[in-house]
């Protein structure tokens, strides 16, 4: 036998043990690429930070990649592998094939998101992909299906050199003449043609500054719809030369962009976090589930709140605005007050199946397979272990001081990237949520980015002490 022929052997059996693919999914993709005249296809997946990579293949390629997947350098990918294990490969999800509604539709383009396969056929631990599949698989196993509706904040600026803006609007503001309110008119229309339903979108608090929000999912279909919909506001942005920012502070003095995730457990078709009989409409697994969020907040906020930037986000405005930056800084939940990390939306009546959780401190900026895994973890760990639901703080968590607060058990979130580091490293939780292979990776690179930023000088100290020290 040739070396050719055995390595074909060889792979073809391997192919057997990859995750599988439906044959009626596979044609169904092969048929829609041929009438829409597709002749390139991005096979998209994220690395460890959360990073869009992908290569594209020629719809000649696309049957043998929906197949087989497609071989590529995981060294190359952050996070992914170690030079002496760099083989993997990327297997199309036929599921999630869409057009590219800003390419031509002459020679179209199409997207896939891939699940990354070891060369021996097997899910690769280190895939982000496979990271929430493994979450979302142990919340069945419990009986839950796991829904996320992400609100997506970010600024529009003139380029990505300056924090110049498009706009001096406000919250909610109208105003059709202006350029970002029609950058965000055509972003929503992109998405709509990606068949990502869009609830509604708005300009948020800030100068410049919106907000897109996404109809609820389960949450694997959510992750890529976020990292689809980042991708669909950059590029509808840049075509018309500006450039859109996931920066969680890129301002100071102003609100920053949060990427407040709404969360519900469904039982089939009953919502687990509705039950009538109580007063405030939350079943004892909705309490538990909040419980498990505040419980180990501090653990998770280096994956939900991953960059140094984004602890510039989670401070309150000097004590002017009783909201501060309408950003969570402690651990507390409430019914309606929008200062605290868990936020419970007012119940509609008739509309039971809309019972959710608003958790707070996720930036648009986070990696959402990880987000999702940790905030899905330390729900389900205060269902598992029925963890006591603290008072709520009607009260401004914001106007207690340090005594109030603690004699009610509510901690403060990680002040910083390094303290977050030191909180998640320790955290059980959340390494059995990502799993050791991404956790240690993760936190090995958080601690790179850490001593990078602690030792830089920066303009701040130049100014306040070059003159007098």
């Amino acid at each position: 036998m040739g070396r050719t022929a055995f390595f074909n052997q060889r792979f073809n059996s391997q192919i057997t043990h990859m995750l599988k693919r439906d044959a009626k999914e596979v044609e169904y993709v092969l048929r829609k690429a041929r009438e829409n005249d597709v002749k390139f296809v991005r096979l998209w997946f994220t690395d460890i930070l959360g990073s869009l990579k992908g290569v594209a293949v020629t719809i000649e390629e696309l049957e043998s990649a929906l197949i087989r997947g497609m071989s590529f350098d995981g060294s190359s990918i952050e996070g992914f592998a170690r030079s002496s294990e760099s083989d993997m490969y990327a297997l199309p999800d036929p599921t999630t094939f869409s057009l590219l509604p800003w390419r031509p539709k002459t020679n179209a383009v199409a997207r896939m998101f891939c699940d990354i396969v070891t060369p021996e056929g097997k899910p690769f631990e280190g895939d982000p992909r496979a990271v929430l599949r493994r979450n979302v698989e142990r919340a069945a196993t419990l009986g839950y299906t796991y829904y996320v509706a992400p609100e997506i904040e970010y600024f529009y600026f003139k380029d990505s050199a300056s924090t110049t803006g498009l706009d001096d609007g406000g919250y909610f503001d109208q105003d059709p003449g202006d350029l970002a309110t029609n950058l965000r008119r055509e972003t929503v229309l992109a998405l709509e043609q990606l068949e990502i339903p869009v609830v509604f979108s708005h300009h948020e608090v800030s100068a410049s500054q919106h907000e897109i929000d996404l109809r609820h999912t389960d949450a694997l279909t959510m992750a890529d719809t976020v990292m689809t919909c980042r991708v669909v506001i950059k590029e509808i942005a840049v075509s018309r030369g500006y450039y859109a920012t996931f920066m969680p502070k890129p301002i100071y003095g102003i609100n920053g962009s949060g990427m407040h995730t709404h969360q519900s457990l469904f039982r089939g078709d009953n919502n687990a976090f509705d039950d009538a009989s109580d007063t405030a409409r939350l079943s004892d697994e909705a309490k538990w589930f909040i419980a498990g969020l505040l419980h180990h907040a501090r653990e998770i906020t280096l994956v939900t709140n991953q960059w140094v930037n984004s602890y510039k986000r989670l401070v309150r405005s000097n004590g002017v605005d009783p909201l501060g930056y309408e950003a969570p800084m402690y651990a507390s939940w409430a019914m309606t007050n929008r200062a605290d990390l868990v936020r419970v939306p007012s119940h509609t009546e008739g509309r039971e199946a809309s019972r959710r959780i608003e958790y707070r401190a996720p930036d648009p900026a986070c990696n959402p397979y990880l987000a999702f895994s940790v905030m899905l973890a330390a729900g389900l760990e205060g269902i598992v272990n029925q963890y006591p639901l603290p008072p709520s703080a009607e009260a401004n968590v914001l106007d207690m001081n340090d005594a109030q607060r603690t004699a009610m058990g509510i901690e403060s979130l990680p002040l910083s990237l390094g303290e977050a580091i030191e909180e998640s490293e320790k955290s059980t939780l959340v390494r059995n949520a990502l799993g050791s292979p991404v956790f240690d990776s993760f936190i090995r690179n958080k601690k790179i980015e850490w001593d990078r930023y602690r030792t830089q000088v920066s303009d701040y100290e130049i100014k306040e002490y070059l003159p007098r020290l």
